[in-house]
């Protein structure tokens, strides 16, 4: 089947420049479910689709090939979950400037958002198809495929996951049609889109025309050349040619967390005149959530204190957490911050150096605050 960008479609921006933002520090940690000013991450232009003429293709290893519209997607049984969407590159430049430089966009901490995402679940799709692949029989997998566009890299763009995720409702990957009980935007994936939990943002692939059952891994170049941990003795894309084929690709992330807010190097009021308060999200490591502990140190990571998470997460969502502090401060005065989550992991203090700058996860800092001699930044309000 060949698969060209429907007449119906229209198609915002370029190949050439996609769209890639994240939100400011303070937006980006005022509420718990991300409702505005969230990160975009392409690698080609935004189709903007006739939802009423869209077709999901599910083929490759199944009984029943399906043709489905939304309208019949709509019909089926709804699924929420509340979950976490990460890019792989999520704290890109902490990783480039502490350690040395990566191949990358130079993604801060906002390439993440935590959002209710609505739809039918993978598992119920693939019942009505029927996969012929055992997974506990060999290798087996689910890509899925957006043929709207071209991308930097490809002709499409395509990610996979083990089919014994897909088929396993207790994952709750979703082809989701609505985030915080809204239609998809463009921007997100409209009319459809995967969401895997837990798993990095690369294989939630946006507006979504073909499912397919087969025994290999998707063949895109987004899931077999990029997206994974390369080696740290591989220091450039030459050295990573022979590297790809040999490397598993990323799907779960680790457990993270950062300090938001204020950022390092900005003025603020001496905290023992006014208490210094630290905000931040964290993270737990796929499957293993919720976080339950987010701690703060203000000495090196000799000891460490509490943080307040006001809202609880659930297993696959990210926790806003904030620690105030009232001691004395200087430019040397270095805050780090680590999470813990249900399944036990807990944040170390270095991040692992890889060539794409990927699953970056050392202690969250913030350092080199400076007090300031009248008044300095204001609290941000905050729905938790």
């Amino acid at each position: 089947m060949v698969y060209v960008p429907r007449t119906t479609t229209w198609f915002d921006g370029t190949v050439e420049k996609p769209l890639n933002r994240e939100p400011s520090p303070e937006t980006l940690v005022e509420s718990f479910i991300s409702d505005k000013d969230v990160y975009d991450r392409n690698h080609g232009p935004i189709p903007h689709i006739n939802a009423d003429k869209h077709i999901l293709y599910v083929d490759g290893s199944v009984e029943n090939p399906l043709e489905i519209p939304i309208a019949y997607l709509e019909s089926l049984p709804q699924h929420s979950v509340v979950a976490a969407l990460q890019c792989a590159g999520n704290r890109r430049h902490t990783m480039r400037t502490k350690e040395k430089e990566v191949w990358g966009i130079d993604w801060r901490n906002g390439a993440v958002m935590n959002a209710e995402w609505s739809g039918v679940l993978l598992s119920t799709v693939l019942e009505l198809a029927a996969p012929t692949l055992n997974p506990a029989a060999g290798p087996a997998h689910v890509a899925f495929s957006c043929y709207q566009t071209p991308t930097q890299d490809d002709g499409y763009y395509g990610g996979s996951i083990p089919l014994s995720r897909a088929l396993d409702p207790d994952m709750e990957v979703l082809l989701a049609l609505r985030m915080n009980g809204r239609p998809l935007t463009p921007e997100r994936g409209y009319p459809i889109r995967v969401i895997v939990p837990g798993v990095a943002g690369a294989r939630a692939v946006k507006w979504l025309d073909r499912i397919t059952v087969q025994k290999q891994e998707s063949s895109n170049a987004y899931q077999q050349r990029d997206y994974k941990i390369l080696p740290p003795q591989v220091e450039n894309k030459e050295q990573a040619a022979a590297w790809w084929h040999q490397l598993p690709s990323l799907l779960e992330m680790p457990i993270n967390s950062v300090i938001a807010y204020p950022e390092s190097g900005v003025e603020v009021t001496d905290p023992r005149v006014s208490p210094l308060e630290i905000m931040g999200y964290a993270l737990p490591q796929g499957s293993k959530g919720p976080v339950e502990r987010v701690e703060v140190s203000t000495d090196g990571g000799a000891t460490w204190k509490n943080a307040e998470i006001p809202t609880p997460g659930s297993r696959w969502s990210w926790v806003l957490w904030r620690y105030v502090y009232t001691g004395p401060l200087d430019e040397r005065t270095t805050f780090l911050c680590r999470a813990t989550d249900r399944g036990g992991n807990r944040q170390v203090a270095g991040g692992q150096w890889n060539l794409r700058g990927v699953a970056y996860n050392a202690y969250g800092e913030l350092t080199g605050l400076r007090v300031a001699k009248r008044e300095g930044i204001r609290p941000i309000t905050v729905r938790l």
